[in-house]
């Protein structure tokens, strides 16, 4: 060891910058502690920010969620604390203690912007930090500004970010200063005293390996057998809130990014049983007496489906309504509260209502695909219509009515390269399309997104009237007002919704689209093409409520979906209570035109189900996560990846609930939901989606 002399005028006591094994381990420590108490006090604010989620769970729930969260911040203080635990192989290393400053500094102040960013993406997601957040990245970077510009405090959580980063920098420079070694006061006249000894390589050596042996085991989150704590770890309470609350943001986010860094399609469904077992399983779930099946060798469910006459509806148009995040939730007509949606529920009246329908997925994106190309919702092709799949061609509406002869219409608030919904539906048949540059003088011109709803529904009202009155047609209108940062026109032709807390400008903008839906069809019924057509009216997807129904939160996927013809209630009622999803919107709008038709959807006409079939629905979350469920029309089945399936009884309506239940009351349902996502997967990569077989396949 060499040693270091003080001089002999030196301050009686003072701190050295020579690093000492006793004080780098004093300062990891010490940064240590800090990041855990700043990620502690970030899922306190969450849970603040989110606290209409509470509800009635008991004080001891949370205090579970937040040690259930204390094994995640571990490990990400872990990843945080490994450059300091490798500079104890290098004394030079040890010595840089500002450049350790300020990575810990930057660490800090990188997570905590993540968190804060986290307050308002928990509130409308109601899932931490995932692959939506890359989604984003990859739209429209104005739009997304613009979106987050309007919509949120940017310039108060940026202030507060900027401050807080200042202050951690303060503190991390303050845990320097105390953690550094002192030297003992000396009287002037004492003999020199060593001040310092360099560690042996051989004491960091091993100093080294008892630090990443720690490390390793607090990283896995428990000493057992098996795999690394996992985010199901963290579900071990009946709170759904508390259980996302015990999960780290940033590690969520952190595993997104690996997978959406990694192929494609090495984070699609992998298969569970063989294809010949899945295949059987599919068909006999989908098939119904009314479908042949063609193709059989080269096509899972490709057949020809014809409805029985007595089934069909005097119709000859077809007029698809989308609206944007119309939460089932909320309508009146399914049990919600408020008059948010009394224009819906008057037509409701007139209608056929289904009352346990589902969105395919929480993203516009997969309403749009799920309910023009009758094509599900999988893992690692939530966005499709953004992917090379996506160029396939499907059996959907457009390439269905585009072979007998239909004219066609897309009308839509925005811009269609978002998404990328205009290369998408061309290539699926449409071809005449009216976005947001196509408005000429709108009431309201949302400077994110594009018109109000009420200018959409006004130029399709003209734009249908305009259509030949000698040739069919199908149209498809796309809502868009329900939807972050809500801008409506500043003098409303509705109540705002002021008694809902954090939901109100939500329910506003609900309310005020339901009003623009209505003021629509008041124009539409005074056209000659009215008594002719069908009208589906259909949620692209629902958002949370103050409570939460199992960790698949069915309130963002349960929408309602009505239909509007004439004699359709004389044939089939007012009310249906079959499962059904987005997917199954093609095949009964097909059974109500009538005549022999060959798809491929992987839905099914809910109004010709085989007798005791009460219909099912598979359904996934936005975000790149490959938790998936098969609905039922009293049970949900959930199948996080890496974890055994969840069972769930539920109810919706006026007193929704959810119960969690033993998994050997419905043990078929596993079998049926793996091989509809192993058969959907593999019928996507094969290119045999399609009414036809794909140019240049091979079976």
């Amino acid at each position: 060891m060499t040693a270091t002399l003080a001089p002999r005028n030196a301050p009686l006591s003072r701190r050295i910058a020579q690093p000492t094994l006793k004080s780098h381990l004093a300062f990891t420590l010490l940064g240590g502690a800090a990041l855990l108490a700043l990620y502690t006090l970030l899922r306190i604010a969450l849970l603040v920010y989110n606290r209409e989620l509470i509800g009635d769970t008991p004080g001891a729930t949370f205090i579970e969620a937040f040690y259930n969260g204390l094994r995640f911040d571990v490990r990400l203080v872990v990843y945080a604390l490994t450059p300091l635990l490798l500079a104890l192989l290098s004394v030079r290393a040890m010595a840089a203690r500002g450049l350790l400053r300020w990575w810990l500094t930057a660490f800090a102040s990188f997570t905590l912007l993540l968190g804060i960013t986290e307050l308002d993406f928990y509130r409308e997601f109601h899932q931490r930090l995932n692959g939506l957040v890359f989604q984003y990245f990859e739209e429209d970077l104005a739009t997304v500004g613009s979106m987050l510009w309007n919509g949120f405090p940017v310039g108060r959580y940026l202030l507060a970010w900027a401050i807080a980063t200042w202050l951690l920098a303060t503190l991390f420079k303050g845990l320097d200063r105390i953690s550094r070694p002192v030297i003992p006061a000396l009287h002037e006249e004492s003999p020199p005293q060593p001040a310092y000894a360099a560690p042996t390589w051989y004491w960091r050596s091993g100093l080294f390996l008892l630090c990443a042996l720690l490390a390793v085991v607090a990283a896995r989150g428990h000493l057992r057998q098996g795999p690394p704590l996992r985010w199901g770890d963290a579900y071990t309470t009946n709170s759904m809130f508390a259980n996302q609350l015990g999960l780290n943001g940033s590690l969520t986010l952190l595993s997104a990014a690996e997978a959406s860094m990694s192929s494609q399609r090495s984070n699609s469904w992998q298969s569970t049983m063989p294809d010949e077992q899945a295949l059987d399983i599919v068909r006999q779930l989908l098939l119904t007496p009314h479908d042949r099946l063609v193709d059989a060798d080269n096509a899972a469910i490709r057949r020809d489906f014809t409805p029985p006459a007595d089934r069909t509806l005097p119709i000859r148009n077809v007029v698809v309504i989308l609206m944007e995040s119309f939460a089932g939730h909320f309508v009146g007509a399914l049990g919600g509260t408020g008059d948010i949606t009394p224009h819906f529920d008057a037509l409701a009246r007139e209608g056929l209502l289904f009352d346990r329908f589902f969105s395919n997925g929480t993203h516009t994106h997969q309403g749009m695909f799920a309910t023009m190309a009758c094509f599900p919702n999988l893992p690692a092709f939530e966005y499709l219509m953004r992917t090379p799949e996506g160029a396939h061609k499907f059996s959907g509406l457009p390439q269905l009515l585009s072979a007998r002869g239909y004219d066609n219409l897309y009308v839509y608030n925005g811009n269609f390269q978002w998404d990328n919904q205009s290369g998408f539906f061309s290539n699926q048949g449409m071809t005449r399309f009216i976005g947001r540059e196509d408005f000429v003088d709108p009431v309201y011109m949302d400077p994110t997104w594009g018109v109000s709803d009420q200018d959409m529904f006004d130029r399709a009202a003209a734009e249908l009237d305009k259509l030949p009155a000698d040739k069919p047609f199908y149209a498809l209108l796309q809502t868009l007002s329900n939807h972050t940062p809500y801008a409506l026109p500043k003098v409303l032709p509705i109540e705002r919704v002021t008694d809902r807390g954090i939901f109100g400008e939500h329910l506003t903008a609900m309310r005020y689209a339901d009003w623009a839906l209505g003021e629509f069809f008041a124009k539409a019924r005074k056209s000659a093409y009215y008594k002719h057509t069908l009208f589906v009216v259909v949620g692209d997807h629902g958002f949370g409520s103050d409570q939460q129904l199992t960790e698949m939160d069915l309130f963002r996927f349960n929408v309602p979906l009505l239909l509007l013809a004439p004699g359709i209630q004389d044939r089939f009622g007012s009310r249906n209570h079959h499962v059904g999803t987005q997917v199954d919107v093609v095949p009964t709008i097909m059974g109500r035109l009538g005549g022999t038709v060959r798809h491929q959807c992987w839905g099914r006409d809910l109004l010709n189900l085989p007798e005791g079939d009460l219909g099912i629905g598979v359904i996934k979350p936005s975000g790149g996560d490959q938790t998936v469920a098969l609905v039922t029309p009293e049970r949900i089945l959930i199948e996080p990846k890496g974890f055994e399936p969840r069972l769930y009884s539920y109810q919706l309506g006026a007193d929704p609930k959810a119960e969690r239940i033993p998994l050997d009351l419905a043990p078929e349902l596993k079998a049926k939901l793996e091989a509809f996502l192993q058969m959907a997967t593999r019928s996507l990569l094969d290119n045999t989606a399609g009414v036809e077989a794909a140019m240049g396949h091979k079976p």
